[in-house]
């Protein structure tokens, strides 16, 4: 076994591998760049190095040279599908732990990756995959794949995975600009912007086969995943096993049918080590499964499968350690026949995400982090309290997982446990997925990829009169001092009672009046309601009309950030007279940055008269682009973005100024 390890990734991931060497007694080493230089990753490793790039081969292995390790352990994402790295390795006489490049290669080029299997008798999905096509060939391929008869195509990078660069298309009117905007994405993305085009399967399920080889010519599967639920090609829950294929005898013959598929497409490239092998499955006929593409690293959502697999009469595994050990030359230590399931497990991913501005990224810093454990719960995480979330990476943050005796119980642990994740300071996902887990679909296990599409957009929420109340209160207990004389009240006083306060939060008119442990308030004019608070920590404590609150909580400046169940509100004080400033310029046809990132693209300049709906600005952070277009018909002014240029959230990008006004 090594002395030490470099990770050459970030996040989550790097503490996730961090947690299995140093059980293992192994030295952990990692590299940061500039935006992480005190991540929770580097603080944790033994020893970090910096790097100009998590991307840089040179870089990385030259990290790896000066630090003595005797093995690079790439993660998942970034270098993982990287030919090159494993090359610089092999060439400094360094382990890769994970496959030869030349199966990453053929595995990694998804033209050649479906060429290869298919010569191996494993199913494919119809399409076109020759490489090099130019945009007018691409075109033609997808009306000949089956657009021009009305069904849908789907658009890939040849290059990478996680979805980045992919579009569906189902109205040839629209191809071209999504020819476009695939091949800029997958560029940036992975500095490849070669496309191939599939038919697009509708209502399909999206199922993978865990495949584990030795350098000994030993491959086994170890079940499958199900990650069906999907928004924008990018996974949200996992499961394992699958309730589509379940424990009984024909979900049983499926299995074992998939995965000798997967060993027969990692046997056709010499496999060595952790991949995954994904499959399109139909809904409807599950015997019916076409392959995607094969990643040739750790999966994100490997831990269902580490804690519903068991090896003969012991339940668990760690997929970390098996690659180290199978990097180190040991053969597996299992063949086939003892690897069965032993329960359920499922995964939620915490993402830096707004899902009430339709999922777009969201950023800021992690003022307070308390992440749940249990009985069968597992949190993998790369934040602290002090945790920048930039729009540099990917937007995951967490994963949450929870497993059990079968799927009901996981899913329940699941839910229980995302209701008890707190992170204050950063928007996320968790509330959403609640309401996800609690889908009739998602408990009956009837999924699809569309699933997640189909379901109503997640509403503005109007802010409950409790919590505006508790964001007043803890207003006032932060005013507040012990024995307070008539000038200490901060709400002032007159001859025998206590004066109203009225505070403007979140544009909405609150009134106090009374200490904080004994007070009414009245909201936008109500009748006043009887209630308290008290702090206890970090928690505030609220009785608002004889129900009793336990609230997260946490100060920003005027941002008071509240949370409990697994949602959270960000609650912000405004004076009356920037209030109204505010609600004036939102009047005016200014267009805003929808999130924190980077302007991708400008399309129009000032002067321009637009039409509602027309592009104006791309924006993209989190590896995903945004447009931002025109809100009413007019003429632009104010715009003075270029591409490249840093921008907030809620930024003014530009005016429309509608053309009966100018």
């Amino acid at each position: 076994m090594f002395d030490s390890v470099l990770i050459a990734n970030r996040g989550e991931i790097a503490c996730r591998i961090i947690r299995t060497l140093r059980r293992l007694g192994i030295r952990s080493v990692v590299t940061y760049a500039d935006a992480d230089a005190d991540a929770r990753h580097v603080r944790e490793a033994d020893a970090a190095l910096w790097v100009r790039s998590y991307l840089d081969v040179d870089d990385v292995v030259g990290a790896a040279v000066r630090a003595g390790a005797g093995a690079v352990h790439p993660g998942y994402g970034f270098l993982a599908e990287n030919p090159d790295l494993a090359r610089a390795c092999a060439e400094h006489g360094i382990v890769f732990v994970g496959p030869p490049p030349d199966a990453i290669a053929a595995m990694g080029d998804k033209i050649r990756a479906k060429r290869t299997v298919a010569a191996a008798g494993v199913p494919v999905v119809p399409g076109r995959d020759e490489a090099g096509l130019s945009d007018d060939e691409l075109a033609a391929a997808a009306m000949e794949v089956g657009l021009n008869a009305g069904a849908a195509v789907l658009l890939k990078p040849s290059a990478g995975g996680g979805g980045k660069g992919m579009r569906r298309v189902e109205d040839p009117g629209e191809l071209r600009d999504a020819i476009a905007a695939s091949r800029r994405e997958a560029l940036g993305a992975f500095g490849d912007d070669t496309l191939l085009v599939e038919r697009y399967i509708d209502s399909p399920r999206h199922i993978e086969i865990q495949v584990f080889a030795d350098a000994h010519g030993d491959v086994v599967h170890l079940g499958e995943r199900e990650c069906s639920l999907q928004r924008r090609h990018q996974k949200i829950v996992e499961e394992a096993p699958s309730p589509l294929l379940g424990t009984g005898p024909e979900g049983e013959r499926i299995r074992a049918a998939m995965g000798a598929s997967a060993v027969a497409a990692a046997k056709a490239v010499g496999y060595v080590g952790a991949g995954t092998v994904e499959y399109i499955v139909s809904a409807d006929r599950p015997d019916e499964y076409f392959f995607m593409e094969m990643n040739t690293r750790l999966q994100v959502e490997h831990p269902v499968t580490e804690l519903a697999v068991a090896i003969g009469d012991r339940p668990g595994l760690d997929l970390v350690e098996l690659q180290l050990r199978v990097a180190a030359g040991e053969p597996l230590p299992f063949g086939q026949d003892a690897v069965a399931f032993a329960g359920h497990a499922v995964e939620a991913r915490v993402y830096a995400e707004d899902p009430a501005r339709g999922f777009l990224p969201t950023g800021g810093r992690v003022l307070l982090l308390a992440e749940p454990a249990g009985p069968g719960v597992r949190v993998d995480s790369g934040l602290v309290e002090g945790t920048v979330v930039g729009g540099s990476y990917d937007p995951m943050l967490a994963k949450v997982i929870a497993a059990g005796p079968d799927r009901a119980t996981a899913l329940r642990r699941l839910d229980r446990a995302l209701a008890s994740y707190t992170l204050l300071g950063v928007g996320t996902n968790v509330a959403f997925l609640r309401s996800l887990l609690t889908d009739p679909d998602v408990v009956a296990g009837r999924l699809d990829t569309g699933l997640v599409e189909r379901r109503p957009a997640e509403p503005a929420e109007e802010i409950p009169e409790d919590v505006l109340a508790a964001a007043a209160l803890e207003r006032m207990l932060a005013l507040e001092v012990p024995d307070p004389g008539p000038w200490d009240v901060p709400d002032g006083w007159r001859v025998g009672r206590s004066a109203w306060t009225t505070w403007r939060i979140a544009g909405r008119e609150v009134r106090i009046r009374g200490r904080a442990a004994d007070a009414e308030v009245s909201v936008d004019g109500a009748e006043p309601v009887r209630v308290a608070a008290r702090r206890h920590g970090a928690d505030l404590i609220v009785d608002y009309a004889g129900d009793r609150t336990r609230f997260v909580c946490a100060r920003d400046g005027d941002v008071c950030r509240l949370g409990r169940d697994g949602r959270v509100w960000s609650l912000q004080e405004t004076e009356p007279l920037a209030a109204r400033a505010t609600e004036t310029t939102a009047s005016a046809g200014a267009v805003r940055s929808p999130m924190p990132g980077t302007v991708a693209a400008v399309k129009a300049a000032d002067g321009d008269e637009v039409v509602a709906g027309q592009p104006l600005v791309i924006v993209e952070a989190m590896k995903m682009e945004h447009t931002v277009t025109a809100p009413v018909d007019g003429l632009v002014s104010g715009l003075t973005v270029q591409p490249g240029a840093q921008v907030a959230l809620d930024e003014v990008l530009a005016v429309v100024t509608p053309k009966g006004d100018s």
